[in-house]
């Protein structure tokens, strides 16, 4: 099974970096019936923390958001990769970005078990178009 990559939009929100912000937002999109096919979060200089959201819909993503009256940024465009767990698994798709002299401007990997891995990584905004063709996303 050939690795899937695509592009996905994904949407910033800052927080407090205390026990229990990000578990808070969390909760109110799952009772809202949210599905996040990725979510990241760490902290930020000065007591923040940054919540980066990969909702499977984003519409209904921000219609929450508007209710819950939170400040998510613009939408934005990142890649989510999927496939068979196996040694070297990121190098593949790294290496490909590396040799054009394209900047992972951050990556999050992870094996998801029954022998599959998933991942979600970024790139600056003028090289999205560049790493899709590339990548084929």
């Amino acid at each position: 099974m050939a690795d899937r990559i695509r592009r996905v939009p994904y949407f910033v929100m800052n927080v407090a970096n205390k026990p229990g912000e990000g578990a808070k937002v969390l909760d109110a999109l799952k009772k809202a019936g949210i599905n996040l096919l990725a979510f990241s979060g760490f902290p930020q200089p000065g007591r923040r923390a940054q919540l980066d959201f990969v909702p499977a819909n984003p519409a209904a993503f921000l219609k929450v958001a508007r209710k819950a009256k939170w400040k998510v940024s613009q939408r934005k465009i990142g890649f989510l990769v999927q496939g068979k767990d196996r040694v070297g698994a990121c190098a593949n798709f790294l290496g490909k970005l590396a040799a054009a002299k394209i900047n992972v401007t951050a990556v999050d990997c992870v094996s998801a078990g029954a022998g599959r891995y998933g991942g979600i990584f970024w790139v600056k905004p003028r090289d999205v178009r560049r790493a899709a063709r590339i990548l084929r996303a």
